[in-house]
């Protein structure tokens, strides 16, 4: 059957209708992905499927227990995943188009960055920011302090300041937001790793390993600004250098995200 068939079975309001649950689902996915919260919908999805089977089998006792929790899932869901709903809603406020002002938002953040580091760099004060990419990093900034704020160079700056109560650990970036500050990333145990190399840059190797994020180091020691991805540390950048690193691995991931939303 060919694509006017379908439209005639089941009409233009039926594919529009499963065209749009598509993309709140595809959506949905990609807001909670790498969050805690992906846990919770497949603990739910198998309590679920424990329903079913519970019925297919006549198990009434336990098929009665969950019916009464399933019951009750609207509330848990609005409870267990009100972080995430209040995010989503934050983004759209943001951004009702779905990323058309992403690349504006990464530009500013790309700017503030780069003159952070290089006012901690000019201080030699130890700096470590984590930007996010494609993948999300709920489950570091959770482990730190919620700040929610605009990216700033004078926040950041604030925030490394010798000190002051957040300026251990990393500070995580998403768009143009500040997520977290203080956050404790896992340290790279790779073999034949520098001697050289202090916590703060195993730290940027670290998430880099474990994630795709982009992290920018400085060092307390040399002044040094070294940006880490993928497992691979980009050492002594100087501020031009640094602005084209982010350019080159930041804008071209939010044009595969504004891609992929169209």
């Amino acid at each position: 059957m060919n694509v006017a068939g379908w439209f005639e079975l089941f009409g233009w309001r039926d594919v529009l209708d499963v065209a749009l649950v598509f993309v709140v689902i595809y959506y949905l996915l990609v807001l909670i992905r790498g969050t805690r919260a992906v846990q919770i919908l497949l603990g739910i999805l198998f309590i679920g499927g424990v329903y079913y089977a519970a019925g297919r089998v006549e198990l009434v006792t336990l098929q009665s227990l969950l019916s009464r929790f399933l019951s009750l899932l609207p509330l848990a869901i609005i409870v267990l995943f009100q972080q995430e709903i209040r995010r989503a809603l934050a983004n759209f406020g943001r951004n009702p188009l779905w990323g058309l002002n992403v690349q504006k938002q990464v530009d500013s953040t790309i700017h503030e960055v780069e003159v952070a580091a290089s006012a901690l760099a000019a201080s030699r004060t130890g700096g470590l920011i984590v930007l996010q990419r494609l993948e999300g990093l709920r489950n570091y900034i959770e482990n730190g302090v919620e700040i929610d704020a605009k990216v700033s160079s004078a926040l950041l700056v604030n925030l490394f300041t010798p000190e002051t109560p957040l300026h251990d650990g990393a500070a995580i970036i998403q768009q143009d937001r500040i997520a977290a500050a203080s956050c404790f990333l896992p340290l790279s145990s790779r073999a034949g790793l520098s001697r050289t190399l202090g916590t703060r840059h195993r730290a940027a190797l670290g998430i880099s390993e474990e994630t795709d994020a982009l992290a920018v180091v400085v060092s307390e020691e040399t002044g040094g600004i070294s940006v880490a991805l993928g497992g691979q540390l980009m050492r002594n950048l100087d501020a031009k250098a640094l602005r084209n690193k982010l350019y080159q691995y930041l804008i071209r991931d939010i044009n595969i995200q504004v891609g992929r939303a169209k």
